[in-house]
């Protein structure tokens, strides 16, 4: 399966970030770890659901 990744660096930037975080501690919660995606990397509300609805789909909720 192809994962589609997003337009814009902040928001690539967030999924790695994320991505890692989740890799470290994988019990954290995504929704916790998007918000503060949000404020990191300087992200719009369509780009935070973006991550929502991605991490979502992965299983990772």
């Amino acid at each position: 399966m192809t994962t589609v990744m997003p337009q814009g660096e902040a928001i690539r930037k967030a999924v790695k970030w994320v991505s890692e975080c989740l890799q470290e501690e994988p019990d954290k919660p995504v929704a916790k770890l998007v918000n503060e995606a949000v404020t990191r990397f300087d992200l719009s509300p369509k780009e935070a659901e973006f991550l929502l609805k991605f991490y979502s789909q992965k299983g990772c909720d």
